[in-house]
């Protein structure tokens, strides 16, 4: 089964979603209302739409009580709310409390750029903020006398001092940031409350801010957010789109809001503002009409199918442009019930809405979902459930089937998937867009501040490509535009190779003769690649049930087994888990799993059979290619994280190592941990199994290491600078008492906003595979590179950041460059290159099986064989 298809079986079972469903039924099992469905969600959809997003104070309750009550959804909130600057007064949080990332780079390092390669131009998603040489940011404490318990009147009060403070500011009712010093230290002005009480105001310098400050860049990020808004953009989650200017997908009943993902962070020498484009894929029709649709659909059982439909699913009110997890649906209450506000009378949801949103509420009767508070809501003080009302929600994303549906995805591709010249072409058409606003340019122009017109120009290099090695020393290469190298491979030899000679064929009736095809074509690819194929046993199966599955193979198998295939119906996840869970714990054999609608094209069964075979060479421990590693005594460990999705709160790591000089076989090992739970504890015991199995192999313990470590998250990087690292090399030193092999640690980052543009002549196209760049967006803090190592054919590539982290190799830039390029080389379920080193990839397919199918640690009889490719 492939590693889509297989993303596909395992995701959550979701409702159908088609055509409208006739206006007779209701989710409430109630009596109809007076408009049909499709009226009353038009209806709302015009009072959507016509309603400008609320700026009231918060939710119907206080946002600070610890409130049992259910309420509706937030209200949006003011601008300059979400500023975190404070000094610690009335629970604000100081600026030491925001996480800063840990300086990394050694202290001899004093210069990171390699100089191997071929110089390219390269444009990058990066404009420079430009400020004048002197430019500083001024702090300042606001103290009120008598004091004003109120944020909103402090702000007020602060907001009438412009004629004093001048035009622009940022203040969140506990700190004020000026671009300009006030004439004295102390300022004292006055103002007045609106039932006429005279308030002194005394502004107190604190700090003067260089560009670079932590807080600086904080403030900055605050400022080009205000900016996004006086664009008309509106903010969702994180980030902000632009709902005026979405695409309406119609046939699949879609919409796309284009935006941008910005930062403003101190890169090399300058501060840069990255501007990635994104994309917010919404519903166009509501939650009601989803329930509707499935109720007319499902009249039995009507609840719990909506429960699966919707439990899990992300909605977004346009009132307010916030989203929410759906956890539960509350079928007891309707629009019609009532809440507590924070005057403490009651409300119910039809009035509530009407009076602050100026929206009509259709259906009476609707159940209302049911969306728990985050953490974040909960350290606010909030407790009871948020209630939303479907009428008023639309989904977000895409749910599992939907990403299925092959027409579907192409026809979101085509409008989320930019080649190069158009996504220059719309980040300039954004800074224009933003030089144009008066608004937004009266902003900057008070800050003293402005970007640069055109995208960071930056020189990189391209390292030559890589020789692939097979068997007898055959050598060839590929091209760095296109990284593919099958075609080069046939005909020739692997390296080394295990005969298939006890291994089980397991299929149904159906099935048959599709499997009797793909074992005739097996035969015909494997010997050409020194596979030698004999018959399996043959099982055929009565009928699909997962039992009949596993009894057929339990009987088959024997202590000389290799290797059990299965031919399966449909990609059922439920089925393939058992099976997994069987030939991988209960009775450990590698196994592979094939769709039969696979096999079902005569004309690419031969290509596919050519791919499986390689695929079980390597799970029964065989080698394909290798290339040239100078390096000896050498152990390369890639680790990975993945959630359990059977256990809540539990995360799958998995740890995997090289174990010979050409750095294709390798040993698998995972971990559990829970939420709360440092990884390092199950990384020490993989790590020291490692060890001892290399030790096994080579008869010595590796000289180097060189760890790959994904799966960090934002947020993480000090955990495992300050935790991980030290127990990993506490755990070499406990090999003996003199072992200290030359470590480093490289942290790999997939999901990064960083795009780069290759300068061809007059034109831009995608850089080309192995792609170097070390400067200018690179961290002053860190040891660290971006690298492309892959070719695309379709969209902008994605280049992945490499963080050296610790390192007493001492390899220099070079040679860590070239090492982790050549490692993308090595993952044998493509041949060509890939995003991430080999075992990085190894690892995640390996967490990904377990957490999704095994949930328990596999046999360590399968340790030292690649069984979950």
């Amino acid at each position: 089964m492939s590693g889509r298809a297989r993303g596909r079986a395992r995701g959550r079972a979701r409702g159908g979603s088609g055509d409208a469903a006739a206006p007779a039924p209701r989710p409430g099992d109630v009596a109809a209302v007076s408009q049909t469905p499709s009226e009353a969600q038009a209806a709302a959809a015009a009072h959507a739409a016509a309603a400008p997003p609320s700026h009231g104070s918060g939710r119907a309750s206080h946002r600070g009580g610890a409130r049992p009550e259910p309420r509706p959804g937030d209200a949006a909130v003011s601008a300059m709310e979400g500023l975190s600057i404070g000094d610690g007064e009335r629970g604000r949080r100081a600026p030491s409390a925001r996480y800063i990332e840990p300086h990394t780079r050694p202290a001899d390092l004093n210069d990171k750029t390699g100089g191997h390669g071929k110089p390219v131009q390269l444009l990058c998603n990066y404009f420079r903020l430009e400020s004048k040489p002197d430019w500083h940011l001024y702090q300042y404490h606001v103290s009120f006398a008598p004091e004003v318990e109120s944020k909103g009147t402090r702000m007020r009060l602060v907001k009438e001092q412009s004629s004093h403070l001048g035009p622009v500011r940022a203040y969140d009712g506990g700190v004020l940031f000026l671009p300009n010093k006030l004439p004295n230290p102390v300022t004292e002005l006055a103002g007045t409350k609106r039932d006429g009480t005279i308030v002194q105001i005394t502004f107190k310098l604190t700090n003067e801010l260089p560009p670079s400050d932590p807080t600086c860049l904080h403030v900055y990020n605050i400022i080009f957010n205000r900016i996004l808004k006086m664009m008309d953009m509106k903010q969702v989650g994180r980030h902000f789109f632009s709902p005026h200017e979405a695409v309406t997908i119609p046939q699949h009943k879609l919409e796309v809001w284009p935006g941008f993902i910005t930062s403003i962070l101190q890169y090399e020498t300058s501060i840069l503002l990255c501007a990635e484009i994104s994309h917010k894929i919404m519903r166009s029709d509501t939650v009601l009409d989803i329930l509707y649709e499935l109720h007319g659909k499902v009249r039995h059982g009507f609840h719990d199918a909506a429960v699966r439909r919707l439990v899990g699913e992300i909605v977004l009110t346009r009132y307010n442009n916030k989203t929410y997890r759906v956890d539960d649906i509350n079928w007891t209450m309707n629009p019609q019930s009532e809440f507590d506000t924070k005057d403490g009378s009651k409300i119910s949801f039809l009035k509530y809405y009407k009076e602050t949103h100026n929206l009509d509420i259709n259906d009476f009767k609707q159940p209302l979902l049911v969306s728990r508070p985050k953490k974040k809501d909960i350290r606010r003080g909030i407790q009871g459930d948020i209630l939303l009302v479907p009428e008023l929600c639309t989904l977000t994303g895409l749910s599992d089937d939907v990403r299925a549906d092959f027409n579907v995805m192409r026809d979101v591709a085509s409008q989320t998937r930019l080649d190069v010249p158009s996504r220059h072409r719309e980040l300039q058409r954004f800074q224009t867009n933003m030089a144009k606003n008066e608004q937004a340019v009266r902003e900057l122009q008070g800050w003293g501040l402005q970007f640069s017109k055109n995208l960071v120009t930056i020189n990189g290099r391209l390292l030559p490509p890589e020789k692939i090695i097979q068997a007898q020393n055959k050598t060839f290469s590929y091209t760095s535009d296109n990284t593919d190298f099958s075609k080069d491979m046939r005909g020739n030899k692997l390296i080394s190779c295990v005969p298939l000679r006890n291994w089980i064929l397991v299929y149904t009736g159906r099935d048959e003769q599709k499997a009797l095809d793909f074992l005739s074509n097996l035969k015909r690819v494997g010997p050409p690649m020194g596979i030698q194929v004999s018959d399996p046993v043959r099982i055929p199966l009565p009928d699909d049930n997962n039992n009949t599955f596993l009894s057929g193979i339990k009987k088959a198998m024997n202590d000389q087994t290799q290797l059990v295939v299965c031919v399966l119906p449909t990609n059922k996840k439920d089925r393939y888990d058992a099976i997994k869970k069987l030939c991988c714990i209960n009775l450990p054999v590698p196994s592979q799993m094939v769709l039969g609608r696979t096999l079902g094209k005569a004309k690419m069964l031969m290509s596919v059979a050519t791919k499986i075979a390689i695929q079980i060479n390597c799970k029964l421990g065989g080698e394909i290619w290798a290339l040239e590693i100078p390096l000896k005594g050498m152990m390369v460990v890639g680790i990975d994280s993945y959630h359990d999705s059977k256990h809540k709160g539990r995360s799958v790591g998995a740890f995997v190592a090289s174990m010979n000089k050409n750095l294709t076989r390798y040993y698998s090992k995972c971990c559990f941990q829970h939420q709360h739970q440092e990884l390092l504890d199950g990384l020490t015991v993989c790590a020291t199994s490692a060890l001892k199995e290399y030790h096994r192999v080579n008869q010595a313990l590796p000289e180097r290491i060189i760890i790959y470590r994904d799966g960090v998250g934002d947020g993480q990087l000090t955990q495992v600078v300050e935790h991980e690292i030290p127990q990993l090399l506490k755990c070499f030193s406990s090999m003996g008492q003199n072992y200290s092999p030359k470590t480093s640690v490289v942290v790999v980052k997939k999901r990064i906003n960083a795009r780069f543009f290759e300068v061809a002549g007059r034109e831009l196209r995608n850089p080309w595979a192995g792609t170097i760049v070390d400067t200018v967006v690179t961290k002053p803090e860190w040891f660290d590179f971006f690298v492309i190592s892959q070719s695309v054919r379709q969209g902008t590539v994605s280049p992945t950041h490499y963080n050296v982290v610790w390192d007493t190799n001492l390899l220099g830039p070079d040679k860590m460059q070239r090492l982790t390029y050549k490692m993308t080389h090595l993952y044998y379920n493509w041949p060509g290159t890939i995003r991430v080193p080999a075992p990085c990839q190894y690892a995640h397919k390996m967490a990904f099986l377990v957490g999704q199918s095994l949930h328990e640690e596999p046999a360590m009889e399968l340790a030292d064989r690649l069984y979950y490719l």
